[in-house]
């Protein structure tokens, strides 16, 4: 890694986005927060339902799940609302398991009860990394809503037992790059999401060789990039979640 490697941006190599987690963004909901990775913006809100899937009736665990689109212009141009097609895009459907994935990770759900969380991500802004700003931030708003529910005494314990956050690196010109944005994960040689735990665990790995087959001490030093970080990401979450 060349600490001296400037980007579009004038980033170094290893350095992350301006990354702002604003908590409690919205009136609604029992947890929220916007989080801001650049120009990347992703408002993240937790609904607590009494209701819980079918399959789980008479299990006395609950469930924790998301759904994520894009607003029409929050990209370049246009794009027509899922919505109005009548269904989700592959995409759509392949980002909101991964988030919900991750948050499960890291949630008793027995100690839960039979009641669903659902985290709603919704992109107002994209500039590459939207569906790691958006686990990111929905993990502040599971925490909120988490305590909230424990405040009000509906839970006797809290059912977040771990700490989850994601981060993009890839590989522009031979070079290990933190933190994408859409110009340079346009042009990535290798493209990679980590979803990591506070506790040094790997929830997943999403490492795609774009232009061509990636080497082991290439993915070696995603990895290490990766971890520093969420590192720097735990903090900040942490900070949003306590207020200091």
């Amino acid at each position: 890694m060349n600490p001296r490697f400037l980007r579009p941006s004038r980033r170094a190599s290893d350095e992350l986005r301006a990354i702002s987690l604003e908590p409690r963004a919205m009136r609604y909901g029992e947890g929220s927060c916007l989080a801001k990775f650049g120009h990347t913006h992703v408002l993240c809100v937790a609904s607590v339902e009494t209701g819980i899937p079918g399959w789980l009736k008479g299990q006395g665990r609950g469930w924790v799940t998301a759904e994520y689109g894009m607003l029409p212009r929050a990209t370049h141009e246009r794009t027509r609302r899922e919505a109005a097609s009548g269904k989700q895009s592959g995409r759509s459907q392949e980002i909101q398991r991964l988030i919900g994935r991750s948050l499960r990770s890291v949630v008793d759900l027995k100690a839960l009860g039979e009641r669903q969380i659902t985290l709603d991500c919704d992109v107002l802004q994209a500039d590459g990394g939207t569906r790691t700003a958006a686990i990111t931030g929905a993990y502040v708003a599971l925490r909120l809503a988490c305590a909230y529910l424990k405040e009000e005494g509906v839970l006797a314990s809290d059912p977040v037992i771990g700490q989850v956050a994601a981060i993009s690196c890839g590989i522009v010109g031979n070079e290990p790059l933190l933190d994408l944005d859409y110009p340079e994960d346009k042009d990535a040689e290798i493209d990679a999401n980590f979803v990591l735990t506070a506790d040094g665990g790997i929830v997943e790995i999403q490492a795609t060789g774009e232009a061509r087959p990636f080497r082991t001490e290439e993915f070696d030093a995603l990895l290490r990039l990766a971890r520093d970080g969420c590192s720097r990401l735990f903090a900040l979450q942490q900070a949003a979640i306590t207020g200091r």
